[in-house]
Order: C-alpha cells, then structure tokens, then sequence
C-alpha cells in the first residue's frame, strides 16, 4: 500500500488546514502534471489563506494589560461578538471585512469612553489577518480572569492560533453549561461538582450532580490565575456522568461536600443532597459517601427534610479543640463520620425559645428581661436560614436589624439584603472574610472577628448589570501571596434576572474571579469594642487586645465601628490609647513608636470653593432634544483653562475673564464652542458646533469629589465625655452619652455607628489549614 504522508502549511504562526495525500512509487506523466498543477494551485492558496485569516480584536484591562472576557462588540445592524476568556474575538464577516464599521463596547464591570452622543464604542477596519486592540477601564474592584465550564472558553484564542492553557479548550466532556460550582481538596487533588449540567446533544442534561478533578497549583496544576484544567468524570458517551446515585424522580441537587474521619481515622468525602421536584421545599435530603473506586456519591442517611436547597459551602474551625465543620456560618457539626449522620448531633446559633425549633409566625424567640435578643448554639435545633428570618420579621417578632447578619453598604449606609455566600478564614486580613450576592448579579465583601459577625459593613465589589450571578464560592485553596489575593468564582446566568437575552455560551456557567484584599477601597471599618474588667473599669479594644488579653467573654457590646491600625491614607485620623483607670483616646501618640488604636475620619471635610478649578458635571442639550451628560476635569492657571475628559477622547482649552468663560472641545466628531458664565458651583452657556449649523445650550456643575464612604450617613462623630465623680473618661458618638457622664466639649474625629443592635459572637471558633491531601 502506498505511504501516506501528512503536510503542514504555515503562515506565521497559524497552521493551515491539513490535507493528506498519496503518491504511488512510481507517476505516470499524467500524475506528474497533475502534482505539478496541484502545487501550483496550492502555491497560489497561500495567498487566499492570507486573505481568509481572522481579523483579531483583543479587549484588555488598561490597567494590567490581561484580555477580559465577557466583552460584548455589537455593530449597528445588531450583530454581535463575545470576547473568550482571552478577551480575544475572531471576526471574519462578510460584507464587513476590510471596511470601516463601528462597534459599540460593553461589558458589565468594565467602562468604554463615550462620546458627546453617548455613543460607546470606536470604528475599525477589519482586515483578514490583522488585529486590533481596545482598551477598557475597570470599576469592579474583582478582576474577572476567564470562564470556567461550557463549550468554547477559549473558541476565538483557537481560530486565531494563540496558547491557551487548557487541555480542553473548546468542549470539555460535551458540558455546554454548569450551575452552582462546590470544589474541595481531597486525596492530593481538587474536587470539583455542579448542579445541573446541560448537555450539547439534548435540551434535558444531568440533573444528579457533574464532578470533575483538577491538580492542585504547585503539584502539576495551573496557576488560578491562568485557569482550571478539568477533567471530568464521564459516562459511555463521553458525558459528565451523574455523580450521585439515588433513586427517585426529580433533580438530586449537591450541596457542600466536605471531609471527615471514619473510625479508621480515614479521611471521607461527603455530601448532603437535596431531591428535588420542583423550586423551593425537598422531597427529601439524603448524607452521601464518595465511593474512590466508582467515582461516585453512595447513600449513607436518609432524612425525611423538606428544607429548601440553598448551596452550603463548608469551612472547618476548631472549638475547644474539637473540630467542626461549619456547613453555613450558624449551622456546625463534629467532623467525624459518626456525628454527621445523626441530626440531633447538627448545632444551630439559633435566638429560638426552648428547643429551637421554628413554627413559622408564632416561633417564640430568646430576649432577655430587657428585650435584648439572645443567639445561642443549640444542638438539634433548625437553622434560621434567610428564608425564616424574612417570616419572622414579617411577623413582627424579628427588627430587621436583629439578624445574626446584618449588613451595610460602606459608602451608603444603607442596608443590605445579605443572600447567599461563603466565609472563609483570611490570613492576610486576619480575620474572617465573606462574599455574598445581595441585588441580581452583585457580589459584596464583608469581614469579621468571628465565623457569625459582627458583620457590619460591607463594599461591592462587582456588578453584573441585569444579568445574574448567583452561589459565589471562595476556594481558600487557591489563595496567594499570604491569602492577599483571592479567587473566586459563580453563576453567570439569566435566571432570576432582568436580562435581554441569554449571552451566547456564557450563560448558565462559571466565571473565575481575583480579589486583591489590599486594594484601598477594601478598608472596611472593624469593630470597637467595650469591655468591662471584674473592677468596673471598661477599655476600648479591637480584636487583637481582646484576644490578648482573653477578655471575650467580658465584652459588653461594641462601642462604634472604626479603621484598623493597619488601614492606608495619609488623610486618616490615627487615635491612640493609654490604659489609665481604663481606656483614654488621645489624637497625640504617648511614645514615638506608638502604633494607633485605630483611624477616624477628620471632622470637616473642607467645603470646595467657587472656582473652576476641579471636576464638573455636564449636561448638554441637543437638537433631537436629548440631554448628554459627562464629567470634565478643569485646570485652572490665572485666565487660561485647560480641560481633560475623564473619559479619554476629548481634549480642550479655553479663558475666563469676569466670570464669562470661552471653552473649545476638540472630540472626534468635530470641534464645540461653548460659551457661559460662572457662578457659585454652576456654570450656564450656549454652544454650538464649528462648520455645523448644531447648537444649543449647556449647564455644569461643580462635582463633590469626596468618596461615597466619606459621606455616608452612618458616620458620628467621637466625643469625650466625663464623670464627675472620679473623673473617669469615657466616649460616645452622636451626643449618646452613657449615665452619669458630661461632655467635656473635646471631639476626636468620625467613626462609623454600629448598624443593629445585636451583637454576635462565635470567638471560640478558631480557624484550622484547609485539607489539602
């Protein structure tokens, strides 16, 4: 039989189609000439190849130069194109090739300039083997890194011939979508499982969990940074095989494996899993057992719940050097293989009367003589998830600020409907860290002392605009550099949202994000506490001198919310402390190394002058009679203005004279005269178009560049006061002076008020490594 040989044609560095021919030992003419002309056609091929190759848009992070995926470029007739998860498109349209065509720019998170019509976007000339690259600024304070699950993560990066770090980069176990991701280590890998998963061959999926292994980083395993290489557990077919083996109709829904030890002392994989027939309440809840030679979850417990599903993602604590595992922050039990199976064993941090147990609007609740609310951990009672605290204050017998979780937006105030997340120990915060959905598609980060609070306030750090983005996980295992940078990652999906349209190959799957805990604008303020000696005498201390001095059983409650000695701003008040007959707060440091207590805001903002000089809000009137608004940036240097659009794309210059300003702007649409006056705060004008009839007029405004948080309406002010008595000091914020005290008139600087009144403390919970192996 003749030979078969195989030949490559490159261009640069992408590789042609392969063709494969067969050429007998011997040619007759006839097979010489047509070789020869063969050659020749594929000779002028080349040439063809060069005209058919991908026109490569790559959307990156102007500020760490990494593609960013998610990116949508819409032309004007609609049409549509998704950066990969290397933030690359490959466009080879017809009609649209080699001509000048406009896109508009979009992704959520991400900030494209506009122009004076508020057109966001930019022409190209898509050319076939030529690139392009745009620029787009980040507002989330999360870095999102690449997708995860589903067909085509990397589909452009492969059309246009560039690396990808993924063994499968296009179709992984024919998985085209994933719901609800829960990953651990275990056994020298990491173990990954979803919800439902949607297959590319049939509408109906895999509803009984998809799992999957990856190596861990350092053993074999990618950087997080640079992906997760899958691998898949799978049927006959080559599908992502059920992993849970329970009979019964419906779906069986996965929810926080976690590890424990038999009697052996070996370690096991387990999970708890809800059967389910429809949203809401189960049918039943089954305690499951990875079976390490079937790859597969077994029985083990049966229980007739019908508590709803709500996606557990389990961390480990010691407590009174027993270890737990703690399935939500209230809801633990022992980690050892006996324990787990036996309800009465689960304990829940529950302010439910008697035995704890919820009995919808007529559940009594724990307060004490003076009506304050009690939060105990009692074994065998049921755990007050979100759903239950809603009908409780719905009843009247909870306030809204009486939950054992009860956040505030740092910049607002204003409180935020904490929903589902996950709690992990931070090594690099020190303190323990949540991340939690609260409105369709956000995610917020929030700290504190202790696995159940105090959580107080809390900062969002990403928006997915209207789609949603639901379950968000942290995997602790992937921490880097000290835990000063985390990953983590959730449903992308339309469920539940005010979405369009689904996006094409994103929706209904995982997205990967990093989270830098040093970023300035992730300064929360941690809780002061007041802490009463067995003398009468009170301090007020921060975590580390509580923990110091083992005072947590003497805490009273906490005094305010302030920055931690470790927050960075040069524009901070520090507040130091001197223990004398109790805690004495001075602006002035008692020694020269003396590190602060904490850091407060200044008293007074300092008002903005009636000047040009700073940043102004726009707001022109066009002739189709709509408004655009933009913000300018104005220097100021005697009677000469020079502008600088905030958006990169505008540039200008003009005078002042007398108050009446001539302003030039220079956009790509062409060149704008404004014409006005000044007045305190506002300017008004005229405006018009050089050689264009358009025109119209114009007003602006001086912009407060003070940060949000700067003047949330959940700052007071920090007073001293006295008592007469003994001339014992003490503090209080908005003028709340404690019994038998007077102000002495002296006021330090702002901190931040307690938001409820409920103070939550699991300080015996200490945090133990992640398993690794």
């Amino acid at each position: 039989m003749p030979k078969s040989r195989l030949y490559r044609f490159r261009r640069g560095d992408r590789l042609l189609p392969e063709a494969t021919h067969r050429f007998p030992g011997t040619m007759s003419n006839f097979k010489i000439l047509f070789l020869a002309l063969w050659l020749a056609q594929l000779s002028a091929g080349l040439t063809v190849a060069a005209t058919n190759d991908y026109f490569t848009i790559r959307v990156v992070d102007d500020q760490t130069g990494r593609g960013v995926p998610l990116v949508e470029l819409r032309t004007m007739n609609k049409a549509a194109w998704w950066t990969d998860s290397a933030g690359i498109v490959a466009l080879d349209e017809p009609g649209l090739m080699d001509t000048e065509v406009f896109f508009q720019v979009a992704s959520p998170g991400y900030d494209y300039p506009r122009d004076l019509f508020d057109n966001r976007g930019l022409k190209l000339r898509p050319i076939h083997g030529g690139t392009a690259t745009i620029q787009l600024t980040r507002r989330n304070i999360a870095e999102r890194l690449y997708r995860i699950t589903g067909q085509g993560v990397y589909r452009d990066s492969v059309l246009v011939g560039q690396p990808v770090p993924v063994q499968r980069p296009v179709l992984n176990a024919a998985v085209m979508g994933q719901d609800t991701v829960i990953a651990t280590p275990y056994r020298g890998k990491i173990y990954w499982f979803w919800g439902d998963t949607d297959r590319a061959s049939y509408p109906l999926g895999n509803f009984s969990a998809s799992g999957a292994t990856s190596e861990l980083p350092g053993c074999g395993g990618l950087d997080p940074n640079r992906g997760v290489d899958l691998n898949y557990f799978t049927d006959e077919t080559g599908f992502s095989k059920p992993m849970c083996q329970l009979r019964g109709p419906g779906a069986h829904w996965i929810e926080g494996p976690f590890i424990v030890q038999d009697e052996q002392g070996t370690e096991r994989l387990v999970t708890r899993v809800a059967n389910q027939t429809h949203l809401g309440a189960a049918e039943s809840w089954d305690l499951l057992m990875f079976n390490d030679a079937k790859a597969v979850f077994e029985p083990l417990k049966h229980w007739e719940l019908h508590d709803a599903h709500e996606s557990a993602h389990p961390f480990c604590a010691r407590v009174e050097g027993v270890e737990y595992c703690y399935l939500f922050p209230n809801w633990r039990v022992k980690a050892d293989l006996k324990s787990i199976q036996d309800l009465t064993n689960y304990e829940a941090l529950t302010c439910v009367a008697g035995d704890g147990k919820f009995s919808g609007p007529t559940t009594q609740l724990d307060r004490d003589p003076a009506g304050h609310l009690r939060y105990r951990w009692r074994a065998g009672a049921d755990r007050l998830h979100p759903g239950r605290m809603r009908e409780l204050i719905a009843a009247g017998k909870l306030k809204p600020g009486e939950s054992w979780i009860d956040l505030s937006d740092f910049e607002t105030g204003k409180r935020i409907d904490a929903g589902c997340g996950s709690v992990c120990w931070n090594d690099f915060r020190q303190r323990w860290i949540l991340l939690s959905t609260a409105k369709t598609g956000e995610i917020w980060f929030a700290e504190a002392d202790t696995p159940a609070g105090p959580w107080a306030y809390a900062r969002r750090v990403l928006t997915h605009g209207d789609y949603n983005f639901y379950n968000p996980t942290q995997h602790p295992f992937f921490d880097q550099a000290g835990g000063r940078l985390i990953y983590f990652e959730g449903t992308y999906s339309d469920y539940f949202s005010a979405a369009r349209a689904p996006t094409p190959r994103y929706d209904y799957n995982q997205l990967m994000y990093c989270l830098a805990l040093d970023d300035p604008r992730l300064a929360l303020p941690v809780a002061v506490y007041r802490v009463r000696e067995t003398n009468g005498l009170e301090h007020l201390w921060l975590r580390d001198q509580v923990e110091t001095a083992g005072a947590w059983d003497r805490i009273e409650g906490v005094a305010f919310f302030a920055l931690p000695p470790t927050c960075p701003g040069s524009e901070l008040v520090p507040v130091y402390v001197t223990e004398k007959n109790g805690s004495v707060l001075s602006l002035t440091p008692p020694a020269p190394d003396a590190r602060p207590l904490f850091f407060g805001l200044p008293l007074m903002e300092r008002e903005r002058a009636a000047t040009l000089a700073g940043e102004w809000e726009f707001r022109v009137a066009v002739p189709d009679g709509n408004v655009l608004k933009f913000p300018l940036q104005f220097s100021v240097q005697g009677q000469n203005i020079w502008i600088r659009d905030l958006d990169p794309g505008l540039t200008g210059s003009g005078t002042c004279r007398s108050n009446h300003l001539t302003l030039t702007l220079k956009t790509k649409d062409g060149i704008f005269v404004l014409n006005g006056w000044l007045e305190t705060r506002t300017l008004t004008g005229t405006w018009r178009q050089l050689d264009a009839t358009a025109k119209g007029t114009w007003s602006a405004s001086l912009t407060d560049t003070a940060s949000p948080e700067r003047r949330s309406p959940s700052l007071a002010v920090l007073e001293e006061c006295r008592r007469p008595i003994d001339g014992r000091s003490d503090y209080s914020v908005q003028g709340q002076l404690p019994a038998g005290y007077e102000p002495t008139g002296r006021e330090l600087c702002r901190v931040w008020e307690k938001p409820g009144p409920v103070l939550v403390l699991d300080w015996q919970a200490k945090p133990i490594p992640s398993k690794s192996n």
